[in-house]
């Protein structure tokens, strides 16, 4: 009987000293920002994280990982558990674009992601440095005609929308654009301020501070109306070539995580970005805060995904470019 009861209480003692499973709610939550840091968008990715981490009293840590355009911090979230605990917050290409551009993506946009919250909107814009003669989108294509060693444009990734818009311009414009993708708007506006590459397409909002202090001149902007983020700029339409597309960034999960989950980061999130001291920053990078449902974003992202496809084929870019 002694024996038995030792037994049992040597059972009971390595129970208790093995260490306990971690709860999902224990754990931090990632949110995988899929460019590298240092724009806009990251801002936009932490500032979120903080208001998270308030609302929930959990660790909320941004996670960058950079890498073939957004598809690598991509997969890694449709990879991991749909728990709650991991998130993407992307531009609209990764998850709306990309399927129509890589025939071998490793991932669904529409079946892989779980829809969070459309948090905020964003035109594109051409740009150039200050130093390169052109006041206007004309002049700039003339100047460009004028020697095609000029003729190379700057984007933060290869297959991204700002690509698109440099490609679609060539070819609106009858210029043969090289293209020199750089790691995102951060690592390319350095050689644009310094002249090394003559021009380059990316959101108006990584552009809007080095304009205003006349570091480079944005020429125009790729919404259906005039940015009221700066003054005077024409859209692209209005300087005479046919492009237009505005652009988001959005939240989403793992799919098949619970939908309680999703529905409560969802809420968060959107009031989040309509906070007073988060929407006046987010104004001041270039950026429209929305914040919407989940249902909202599903409807947002389909939508948007049927109106690129047509533009990405028209635009003749392969990913071997």
């Amino acid at each position: 009987m002694l024996v038995r009861r030792t037994v049992g209480l040597l059972a009971l003692i390595a129970a208790l000293a093995a260490p306990m499973p971690v709860l999902a709610q224990d754990q931090p939550i990632r949110i995988v920002f899929p460019f590298a840091a240092g724009g806009s968008g990251d801002a936009l990715t932490r500032l979120i994280a903080a208001k998270m981490q308030e609302g929930l009293r959990r660790t909320v840590i941004v996670e960058n990982r950079t890498g073939a355009a957004g598809r690598i911090g991509t997969v890694a979230v449709k990879n991991a558990a749909p728990d709650g605990n991991t998130l993407l917050l992307t531009p609209i290409a990764p998850v709306a674009v990309y399927q129509h551009v890589y025939p071998n993506l490793d991932y669904d946009p529409l079946k892989d992601f779980a829809p969070v919250s459309h948090v905020a909107t964003f035109d594109f814009a051409i740009a150039v440095g200050a130093q390169i003669p052109a006041k206007t989108l004309k002049e700039l294509v003339a100047w460009v005609k004028a020697d095609p060693a000029r003729a190379t444009f700057a984007s933060p990734a290869a297959g991204a929308l700002p690509h698109f818009f440099g490609v679609l311009l060539g070819r609106a414009a009858g210029l043969e654009l090289r293209h020199a993708p750089y790691r995102g708007s951060a690592a390319a506006l350095p050689d644009l301020i310094a002249g090394h590459v003559p021009m380059m397409f990316t959101t108006l909002s990584d552009f809007v501070e080095n304009h205003k202090a006349g570091r480079i001149r944005i020429l125009a902007t790729s919404g259906k109306a005039r940015s009221p983020f700066v003054e005077g700029i024409p859209t692209f339409r209005e300087a005479g070539y046919d492009i237009e597309g505005s652009a988001w960034y959005g939240a989403f999960a793992p799919a098949r995580t619970p939908k309680d989950i999703v529905d409560r980061y969802s809420k968060i999130m959107a009031a989040a970005v309509q906070a007073p001291d988060v929407k006046q920053k987010l104004l001041d990078f270039g950026l429209q805060p929305t914040g919407t449902t989940a249902a909202e974003l599903a409807a947002i992202q389909k939508a948007d995904s049927e109106r690129w496809a047509p533009a990405v084929k028209a635009s003749g870019f392969k990913p071997a470019q």
